[in-house]
């Protein structure tokens, strides 16, 4: 120790016991100072430290973190993610920034484009406004040392970029096969199970069809979305549909055109042309089976309790079917994930905040809420099928829980324009405009310029 340090030391005994012995002073930075100071300077810094000390001791300032969300009014969660929070980190203070839900990345992004933002914490609603917030260097780097990402399914392994992730999931709903009980009862017919392969499955809606005029009753209902069929090709983990190359399709876009041609499933051109939303089609109670999201689960409860839907009553769900070999509780996905901004002056506090919201204990008051949350632990699952109103049958509490789990649409800077791509072929195949090699042909070459 130098000579003018040992000085110091001796004058200021009292100050620098009392700041060992309550832990909260803050020395500032001298890193970049290259010149000694004097013992007049190093005596008045300490006195300076130590005031500072007895300050935040006597005002109580807390650490605060400004979260970027959307709709905080219409959103049920952001508020009990902040109590439970702040219940275990009484020093931490926790505002919510609202940037609204339309174009709210676009916003996001305008808000972080400078260094001087102020927000430490912020909602990742999409996929492509990920990549575009990691490009723009405006994300800090996610420390996975002491965390499980295995519990999310091998969602995070989707969303690196460059062998690094910048964000957590605390959000996420999948897909899962919606069905209509008094149909197979009426029918005579075993319920769909959690173990189904999609030939299983086409067998199964092929025996409840009804086709008889004015009182058809269809084996399954496929959205007009592209995702209600192409995604069944990339259940296996082997194929990707940001690939370029759509072979995989073939035997999807058969077995659907096959149940469209036979009456099994409404007409897909009907279906464009009607605007018929999926959950009015469910709600008819003429529909057996429909694959779709798990967002749908709370509105169909609110709708049946409501007495708005009042041919539908009795329903369940079971896991994705699978091709066969694959695993079963295999499905897709869409996130919300929470991230650090590189800005933030309050990294260890925000970085503390996101792992606690992404993690078990979030999930959990995530569910709580009647919302889904990333990770899908057993309290989750239990929490999710005793709301009032979920099916109380013992298979559809089990389809809660996931597998494989991978994204509608991976990370890529491409992604809007394969998008598009993909959309105009599944549009083109499903009106029989294309034959289906034609489609495929026309999405293999098309998709394939963009990625050249």
């Amino acid at each position: 120790m130098k000579k003018g340090k040992k000085v110091i030391s001796l004058v200021l005994s009292c100050a620098l016991v009392v700041s060992m012995f309550t832990g909260c002073g803050s020395k500032k930075n001298n890193n970049n100072n290259t010149a000694e100071k004097t013992t007049t300077e190093a005596t008045t810094e300490a006195k300076e430290d130590a005031a500072d000390t007895a300050t935040t001791e006597t005002s109580g300032e807390k650490t605060k973190l400004r979260w970027a969300v959307w709709d905080i009014a219409a959103t049920t969660y952001y508020q009990p993610l902040i109590d439970a929070y702040v219940a275990k980190n009484p020093n931490v203070e926790i505002e919510m920034v609202d940037l609204g839900s339309q174009d709210y990345m676009t916003a996001l992004a305008t808000q972080l484009a400078g260094n001087d933002t102020n927000l430490d914490v912020v909602c990742v609603k999409d996929i492509p406004g990920y990549t575009n917030l990691v490009s723009k260097n405006v994300l800090e780097p996610v420390d996975t040392t002491n965390l499980d990402l295995t519990q999310y399914g091998g969602i995070t392994d989707q969303i690196k970029i460059n062998d690094q992730i910048y964000a957590l999931p605390f959000r996420s709903d999948f897909w899962v096969l919606f069905y209509n009980k008094d149909i197979f009862d009426a029918a005579g017919v075993d319920y769909p199970t959690n173990d189904m392969t999609f030939e299983q499955y086409d067998e199964l809606a092929r025996k409840v069809t009804k086709t008889d005029l004015g009182s058809e009753v269809y084996g399954a209902h496929y959205h007009t979305w592209r995702s209600a069929v192409q995604l069944f090709g990339i259940l296996d983990g082997k194929n990707s549909i940001i690939g370029g190359n759509y072979d995989f399709l073939k035997s999807y876009y058969e077995m659907v055109l096959n149940e469209q041609k036979d009456g099994v499933c409404q007409d897909y051109a009907t279906l464009k042309t009607s605007s018929l939303h999926y959950s009015g089609a469910f709600a008819q109670g003429n529909v057996a089976m429909m694959n779709m999201g798990s967002w749908f689960i709370p509105t169909l409860i609110e709708k049946i309790k409501s007495g708005e839907y009042t041919d539908i009553k009795n329903w369940g769900i079971v896991k994705y079917p699978h091709a066969e070999g694959v695993e079963p509780g295999s499905t897709l996905a869409t996130i919300t994930s929470l991230a650090v901004t590189s800005a933030s002056k309050n990294k260890e506090v925000a970085t503390d905040f996101m792992n606690f919201v992404c993690g078990a204990e979030g999930a959990d008051v995530i569910a709580a809420t009647g919302t889904f949350p990333a990770i899908k632990t057993d309290s989750v699952v239990s929490a999710i099928a005793s709301m009032e109103g979920f099916p109380t049958d013992a298979e559809s509490a089990e389809a809660l829980k996931t597998a494989n789990t991978y994204l509608e649409m991976p990370v890529s800077d491409k992604s809007a324009e394969i998008e598009t791509i993909l959309n105009d072929g599944h549009d083109y195949i499903m009106t029989e405009t294309m034959t289906i090699d034609e489609g495929i042909a026309y999405m293999n070459e098309e998709v394939g310029k963009i990625l050249k």
